[in-house]
């Protein structure tokens, strides 16, 4: 039935009446009726689009129609402005023209079958009146009840006008009150999801030198159903709060985060309040389904350090030895880093092997982070440095109070020493470590430090004892 209906459509013949209180004239497909679009696009999945119209406005009331505006548009957060209107109704008309919305459009209406002999050639026509289109289309033709068969029969469907509400375009039909006639811009401003962005960026890490190249990326998104031609294109990084959009709550758990310290330095780009603004910089077509690239960051050699890390969650011990963590550390500070604020999204690290090929070595990704920020991604897990947690002892001391010893083993396959930063987390703010082979850093209530250097083709080994409620 799909492909009898699009055949059809390809035929048909509209002769479809003009409505008269419509001012606006409709370009055809091939063009947009948009006029001067600016659109600022959020991380969040929205957009404001501002679209500036040379339109004819007659004197009185009128029905001024805008097609090519997005798919997806909240209807409740369009204005039109222009000097002397006011808007007494809009309306969005999301019905779009397609086969099945024709014959769904047309039911109780009169239609042109076409049919063709397909050993003569021969067509002939007969009125027929449709009497649904639920799941397929039933005809009435003359005294009789008819099926349309998706057989490959060569039979057509002739329409003599569009079905009222069908657009073949997303349009917004406003409603004005004009002082005066004559033609003058009016601004048609609105939100849509649909449009969103995110930064990519690629790092070259040169471990032999501590050194590293970043490029960063502005990848933008259009699925909001409508292309915005040579349209000015503004990029806010920040989290815009929407209604009904979760708040954060509490100390979420999970890998440790990209910033470990933020950063306290202005970044020398554009703000909006507590955003920053990132212009392309020239105007571009936005096309629908399109996946668009800019470049914003380019930095070559600035400090970077491979690093381990281990964590282990609670007081207890692991069947057997666990990777480290492979945690590559840098700064987005203007002297001995990346000197720029960072949008959020997704790092993505390579390094040369002995050929000098850039190969792939993990990605992870970051937050909004301010400049001036010390970062830690962790990019992968660690083939050759390896770490065991072990409980060795643990004993009531009192009705409240247990006593836990731990032993942490740590192995390096590696041909250099490394150093592994072990965290132990879970630990409560009135825990107590009595006993330790190596002095710790309490780094908040609920972790402990210990950076434990592990010589090459070795192992080390760190014992500790807690006092803790459970």
């Amino acid at each position: 039935m799909r492909a009898l209906l699009i055949a059809s459509v390809a035929a048909l013949a509209f002769a479809a009446p003009a409505f008269a209180q419509i001012q606006t004239e409709i370009p055809p497909p091939s063009q947009s009726a948009q006029g001067q679009v600016s659109v600022t696009i959020y991380n969040n999945d929205l957009a404001l689009v501002q679209d500036t119209r040379q339109t004819d406005v007659p004197q009185g009331r009128s029905r001024q129609e805008f097609p090519d505006v997005s798919a997806q548009i909240r209807p409740e957060t369009v204005t039109l402005t222009g000097a002397g209107i006011g808007i007494v109704e809009q309306n969005f008309d999301f019905d779009l023209l397609s086969p099945q919305a024709l014959m769904q459009k047309a039911v109780g209406e009169t239609v042109t079958l076409v049919r063709t002999n397909p050993a003569t050639g021969a067509e002939t026509r007969e009125q027929a009146r449709i009497l649904a289109a639920n799941g397929g289309v039933v005809l009435q033709v003359g005294n009789r009840i008819e099926v349309l068969r998706d057989d490959g029969l060569p039979v057509r469907v002739v329409f003599d006008h569009v079905p009222a509400g069908l657009r073949a375009r997303p349009t917004l039909s406003v409603t004005v009150q004009s002082e005066r006639a004559g033609r003058r811009p009016l601004t048609l401003t609105y939100l849509t999801p649909g449009l969103g962005w995110s930064a990519d960026y690629v790092a070259l890490f040169d471990e032999a030198n501590g050194r590293m190249d970043v490029q960063g990326w502005i990848t933008l998104t259009n699925n909001s159903g409508t292309p915005y031609t040579n349209a000015d294109v503004l990029l806010v990084a920040g989290n815009v709060g929407q209604e009904g959009q979760p708040q954060p709550y509490g100390v979420r758990r999970g890998p440790a985060p990209a910033i470990r310290d933020a950063g306290t330095e202005s970044a020398d780009r554009e703000r909006l309040g507590d955003y920053y603004l990132y212009p392309l910089p020239e105007r571009t077509t936005i096309a629908n389904r399109q996946t668009k690239q800019v470049s914003f960051l380019n930095v070559a050699g600035t400090p970077a350090t491979r690093a381990y890390e281990y964590r282990n969650a609670w007081l207890g011990s692991a069947d057997a030895p666990q990777s480290a963590n492979t945690v590559l550390r840098f700064s987005s500070s203007r002297d001995q880093g990346l000197g720029d604020a960072l949008p959020a999204g997704t790092v993505r690290v390579y390094q040369r092997d002995a050929r000098g090929n850039p190969q792939f070595v993990g990605e992870s990704p970051i937050g909004h982070t301010p400049m001036g920020s010390e970062l830690g991604l962790t990019t992968g897990q660690a083939f050759d440095v390896k770490v065991q947690p072990t409980v060795e002892h643990r004993e009531r001391v009192s009705s409240g109070r247990w006593r836990t010893t731990m032993r942490y083993t740590l192995t390096n396959a590696r041909p250099d020493a490394v150093t592994v930063d072990l965290i132990q987390q879970g630990l409560w703010g009135d825990t107590r470590i009595d006993q330790e082979s190596q002095q710790s850093q309490r780094r908040s209530a609920d972790e402990a430090l210990w950076r434990v250097a592990v010589p090459a083709n070795g192992e080390a080994s760190v014992t500790a004892t807690f006092d803790t409620r459970f």
